[in-house]
């Protein structure tokens, strides 16, 4: 079942390596398929220095993370922005081994679970939600992403 989505990409980064919005539209559509409501989402690329920002002000934590997912509440509409910091997928994308496409694929993918509810501050909740990422990511083809890649 397709769900009507309403996306909006926001580029607010230098940063080259970031991928296309077709891309994104298909990874925020695939998980939207767990749960078929209408959906009106921002991703905003953004630089360390505005995450850093927001990750201090929303969760009292110092410097930039790789993404952040704020929801809002709209009727029966799923609503909500995610923000994903280039320059910290990139990097963890290198260090981890792990192709930078499929890095951000899991970005995108983990950010819009967390506007469907899906949390992992619990050891039950986080085994739900990576399961659901894994086999996510699998239907595209690629990797586990919590699985570090030995060849680089």
């Amino acid at each position: 079942m397709k769900t009507e989505l309403d996306l909006t990409v926001q580029q607010a980064t230098t940063n080259r390596n970031c991928p296309y919005e077709a891309c994104i539209r298909q990874w925020v559509e695939l998980v939207l398929q767990q749960q078929p409501v209408p959906a009106d989402i921002t991703v905003r690329l953004v630089d360390e220095a505005e995450c850093a920002e927001l990750n201090q002000q929303y969760r009292k934590r110092t410097g930039p993370t790789n993404v952040l997912s704020f929801a809002y509440t709209a009727g029966e509409n799923l609503c909500g922005d995610i923000v994903i910091c280039a320059a910290v997928v990139e990097r963890e994308a290198a260090e981890q081994h792990k192709d930078l496409q499929s890095h951000w694929a899991h970005m995108v993918i983990h950010g819009t679970l967390h506007l469907m509810g899906y949390d992992h501050t619990e050891n039950n909740e986080a085994e739900e939600m990576e399961a659901l990422e894994c086999t996510l990511m699998h239907s595209l083809g690629y990797a586990d992403p919590y699985r570090e890649e030995t060849n680089a």
